[in-house]
């Protein structure tokens, strides 16, 4: 065998995968087609969060004089800011080429294919040649979903990856879909002036959060001259004119609106074609892997991670996934991940961010529920710092006080999600998270203000 482990895809499952296992003494190498860190490094997580903050910057100069600042007329550059934003990802991906060399990592350049036992075939420009490996993990990601009446043409209809990089900002856009993608996309080009529609088929934006963060997002979204429509399904777009024709079904019949650019931000869709998953029998159900606790296939010596299995398509999962199935093979008894447990992040202003039951979702199971919230309006440093907006809302347990979940939504929520989940993992109760000592002032403290709530304690509302 030419390797002991062989990874098929470098995102932030592959990589990662790829290091745990040098680290743990395995051979290992790296099969990627196109730029070493994958969609999150290149064209995913990091990129985006550098428009984002660009647009945040704006934002803040727009609104100087609120802090006392006068700032003579601030213009935003377009193109500089998606310049910008690539130089942030090729600085991430050229440091992942570091980490590879650093652990003595091989890097394959091109399209990895399962060929029969322990076998990986590789095609770059013509050439074809065949690795061997002990274990070999498909972690090929996925790619921007397209919807039958939505095709993307790259350059009226498009995807995530051509939102980030459009050579010229576009007057208007509609945003087909409200999940973390749609909503950041739509954040970030109100933010820089262009005119912002968001179609969104179910009832409530950001649908998977819960209903009160949703609902008070729209507000705040809508407050700053954004155009919300949900429980509304777009039927067709018609890319014959200078404008798209976006023919949109809503309660009220169907509406026609116009824009530049539609970008559909549907959910993804998973690379599993031409991988030869079929030719060497991986089972397979609804475009995802059929996988075990550790991620191994139904084939000796053949795993599979990140989106292509079950589980939330988040960059953190796939990290967590790698190292959790590089564990198990090198001989460990890494614990299974708790699916249960997983934060997830929206990087619009005000951010959003939660983790476990929503309240709806603990009252189906069954539970009685202690609920508590704090608004950042009663926090001094949310005062302070001019970030207002949002609260923290937390959901315990009646009967043993068990944290079921959180979910807030302000400024900078998205680095304090983390606090909650590690008291969930340490099954921490509520009664321990009011005792437990927050510092003053910071935005953290409405996470122990809120769970006082819950208990009749709070302080400061």
């Amino acid at each position: 065998m030419d390797y002991d482990v062989i990874v098929v895809g470098s995102g932030p499952g592959g990589y990662v995968a790829a290091i745990r296992a040098s680290q743990l003494g395995l051979k290992t190498a790296v099969i990627e087609r196109e730029s070493l860190g994958g969609i999150c490094l290149n064209w995913g997580c990091i990129p985006t969060k550098a428009l984002l903050k660009s647009a945040q910057v704006f934002e803040y100069l727009n609104h100087a004089a609120d802090y006392g600042i006068k700032v003579q007329g601030g213009e935003a550059d377009f193109e500089a800011v998606v310049k910008r934003s690539r130089g942030v990802a090729d600085g991430m991906s050229k440091g992942v080429q570091f980490l590879m060399k650093k652990n003595k990592i091989d890097v394959i350049v091109g399209f990895g294919k399962l060929k029969g036992k322990g076998t990986v075939e590789v095609s770059n420009a013509g050439t074809v040649k065949n690795y061997t490996a002990k274990h070999i993990i498909l972690a090929t990601g996925g790619r921007s979903r397209e919807l039958p009446n939505l095709k993307q043409d790259g350059k009226k209809i498009i995807g995530y990856r051509q939102a980030m990089n459009l050579p010229k900002q576009p007057k208007s856009i509609v945003v087909v879909g409200s999940g973390a993608i749609g909503i950041e996309f739509a954040y970030f080009y109100n933010t820089m002036g262009t005119k912002v529609t968001v179609v969104e088929y179910l009832d409530n934006i950001v649908p998977l959060e819960d209903e009160e963060i949703s609902k008070q997002l729209a507000r705040i979204l809508k407050k700053q001259g954004m155009n919300i429509m949900t429980g509304s399904n777009v039927e067709s777009v018609d890319t014959s004119g200078e404008l798209c024709k976006v023919s949109v079904k809503t309660a009220n019949g169907v509406e026609v609106l116009e824009a530049e650019v539609v970008l559909s931000a549907v959910g993804i869709s998973t690379n599993i074609e031409g991988i030869g998953l079929e030719e060497v029998g991986v089972k397979t159900d609804k475009g995802k892997v059929l996988v075990d606790d550790y991620y191994k296939t139904n084939i000796e010596g053949v795993y599979a991670i990140g989106d292509i299995v079950k589980g939330q398509a988040l960059a953190h999962v796939a990290s967590a996934e790698g190292i959790t199935c590089v564990e198990k093979i090198a001989g460990h008894h890494p614990e299974p991940i708790d699916y249960n447990n997983i934060p997830g992040c929206t990087y619009c202003s005000p951010e959003i961010a939660s983790v476990g039951l929503t309240e709806k979702a603990a009252k189906a199971a069954g539970y009685e529920l202690k609920v508590g919230k704090f608004p950042f309006s009663a926090s001094g440093k949310a005062s302070a710092a001019g970030a207002k907006d949002g609260f923290v809302k937390v959901i315990f347990d009646a009967k043993y006080g068990e944290f079921l979940g959180a979910h807030m939504i302000g400024a900078n929520v998205t680095e304090m999600i983390a606090e909650i989940v590690v008291a969930r993992k340490l099954e921490t109760t509520g009664m321990e998270m009011i005792k437990a000592v927050h510092p003053h002032p910071t935005m953290s403290e409405a996470i122990m203000e809120a769970c006082a709530d819950a208990y009749g304690e709070v302080i400061h509302l």
